[in-house]
């Protein structure tokens, strides 16, 4: 009676060469012999009863059924690594994933106190640029995620509001007077590629100033605007929030009052099933107490 699947050790060489495209390649990462890879994909091949790679000389080449194959399995295999890192790490760490500019501009400095104040558990940071904040849990190696968005992050996902995202432009303390008195005019940095933060304001904070957002610098961050409005090259719009620091300090001001809510917030966001979810509360409990609240004098929260 044959087997439901094919050993698992040939899938594995198979999947793998695939990968390098080539045997010996295969066998050295495997730690075997370019003649055990071979005969692992023979077996296969006698399995299936299709034809995985051609074989010209020493030369091989993978082929159409081959590719499809592949594919499938290095997705399995991918799941299958998650899942065994995550049941092999350790119970007291958790591993983070979150956005570039979040991460610079205020997780660096929480989890630093955590880590002064909690011997467990350990956190591990992965920091991301994410066009659009996802996090699938079942594919991606983390414990938990902090994304940009409206609470909504997939099914079996739990998640803690940690603050809303208001936007307000800023720029060097020396562009401060012309910014306020003829907008128009200055040279505009956009943090995202789409242009969007400058519409949302400008809709939000019922600002009449005509500007034509089609022109100006475009950035793929937040950060990335602060920065370059920090060092006097334009207006940016920044989140009033994450933008804190550099406004306390004088390396950024504030030409104009009105910070626009977008409706988007920043989350701490886990798997419903996860098993460090005594961890996570514990993580959330402390970036709760962390968050950034002073706001500056005079400004509007809209």
């Amino acid at each position: 009676m044959n087997q439901s699947l094919p050993p698992l050790y040939a899938l594995r060489a198979f999947e793998t060469a695939a990968r390098y495209g080539s045997f010996s390649q295969a066998a050295a990462a495997l730690n075997v012999t370019p003649g055990a890879v071979s005969r692992h994909i023979r077996t296969l091949e006698a399995w299936f009863e299709c034809q995985l790679f051609t074989r010209c000389g020493p030369r091989v080449e993978i082929s159409d059924a081959g590719r499809f194959l592949a594919g499938q399995l290095h997705e399995g295999f991918q799941s299958l690594e998650n899942a065994c890192r995550a049941f092999q790490s350790n119970s007291h760490q958790l591993r983070l994933k979150a956005p570039s500019t979040l991460t610079m501009r205020w997780l660096l400095d929480v989890l630093n106190v955590f880590r002064e104040e909690n011997s467990t558990p350990t956190i591990e940071i992965t920091s991301v640029w994410m066009d659009i904040d996802t996090i699938d849990f079942s594919k991606e190696p983390y414990d938990c995620a902090i994304l940009l968005g409206n609470g909504k992050f997939g099914p079996n996902t739990e998640s803690t509001l940690l603050f809303k995202e208001w936007l307000i432009p800023v720029c060097a303390p020396k562009l401060y007077q012309k910014a306020r008195e003829n907008l128009p005019d200055c040279e505009l940095i956009h943090p995202s590629t789409d242009r969007r933060d400058w519409r949302r304001w400008l809709k939000g904070s019922g600002n009449q100033h005509s500007l034509n957002i089609a022109r100006g610098k475009v950035f793929d961050t937040l950060e990335q605007g602060n920065l370059a409005a920090i060092s006097g090259h334009g207006v940016s719009v920044g989140d009033l929030l994450l933008s804190l620091e550099a406004i306390n300090s004088g390396l950024l001001a504030l030409p104009f009052e009105q910070a626009v809510s977008t409706g988007d917030g920043y989350y701490l966001v886990w798997s419903a099933n996860s098993q460090r979810k005594n961890n996570i509360e514990q993580l959330c409990t402390f970036m709760m107490s962390r968050v950034p609240r002073h706001i500056p004098q005079g400004v509007k929260l809209l």
